[in-house]
């Protein structure tokens, strides 16, 4: 079975990584602001900066006015070599926001240099998101760092996940050059709960690895963090996911795992759209028991 917890890794948080080389003109140095704030019955997008290639469409309200649904864009099509990308998510007190991409995210291979998205998310008391950007593809030869750190505050959660592919496999590409490291943080109340710190090298033993990923072209990661989950939610989770019928040698493994304020599901195999079918499976169950609200897809990701 697929072990779920976090792994051991050298790599140092991403702030600290050299630049290969400096950026050129042809380079985005984009940034997103936003700001969700609580009224009584609903949650609005109270503030809205953007730089391109970064942009975000007008809020949408498929549940109701409680959760604002809301739709990052990057408008360049992809994302090159040197190009910097940040963002600012910031909610207040009891706002409750869902946010996702308008598509997935391709990182091309193209200057040899990193690229680099950095986003930082403030979640306020009792207040509540769900970080559902669409995959990443991670071409043949790109370098990628991106960062993610939450600060949440008493009662506040986060739910979020990250879907990634390596190499256009469809087309037999490989991951046989470039790098991605992933450098996640949560914290609550100004104390870290949980640290998840990733790197995969192009061509690396690793890739192939039982112990890695097996051959796999595409992983997956969800989390539920700020409130404590029982025994009893993961193994329902496990059962909804038929975990016990999963072996190492299967096309996919799937697992799941308490973390100290949440949980953990990991995803390994072959399939975006089955990876990200489980994680919807996860996600709803999450809503049910802990947001006490059915699903909603958003309609992006019905086109």
């Amino acid at each position: 079975m697929l072990d779920a917890s976090p792994q051991p890794s050298l790599q140092p948080p991403l702030e600290t990584f050299p630049e290969n080389a400096a950026p050129t003109d042809r380079t985005w140095h984009g940034h997103l602001d936003l700001e969700f704030s609580h009224r009584p019955g609903e949650t609005i997008l109270s503030r809205s900066l953007v730089k391109a290639p970064l942009k975000v469409q007008r809020p949408f309200y498929p549940e109701g006015k409680v959760v604002c649904h809301s739709i990052m864009l990057h408008t360049a099509g992809g994302v090159v070599g040197g190009d910097r990308l940040s963002s600012h998510i910031q909610l207040q007190p009891q706002a409750q926001a869902l946010l996702t991409t308008a598509a997935a995210t391709k990182i091309y291979g193209d200057k040899g240099i990193p690229a680099s998205q950095t986003i930082h998310i403030q979640v306020g008391a009792g207040a509540s998101i769900e970080w559902l950007p669409q995959e990443t593809i991670v071409f043949d030869g790109a370098l990628y760092h991106q960062s993610l750190k939450v600060e949440l505050a008493e009662g506040a959660r986060w739910l979020g996940w990250d879907i990634l592919r390596l190499g256009r496999s469809a087309r037999g590409e490989r991951f046989s050059k470039g790098e991605w490291r992933s450098h996640t943080e949560i914290w609550q109340q100004g104390r870290l709960i949980w640290v998840d710190p990733q790197w995969l090298q192009g061509g690396d033993d690793m890739l192939e690895s039982g112990h890695g990923l097996a051959g796999c072209p595409v992983i997956g990661s969800l989390a539920f963090v700020g409130e404590e989950v029982s025994e009893e939610f993961i193994v329902s989770i496990r059962n909804l996911l038929d975990i016990d019928s999963v072996s190492v040698s299967s096309p996919a493994q799937i697992a799941v795992s308490r973390l100290m304020s949440g949980f953990l599901c990991r995803y390994r195999g072959h399939s975006t759209s089955e990876c990200r079918q489980k994680m919807i499976q996860v996600w709803q169950r999450v809503r049910q028991v802990y947001g006490e609200r059915s699903l909603c897809l958003p309609r992006v990701w019905q086109r």
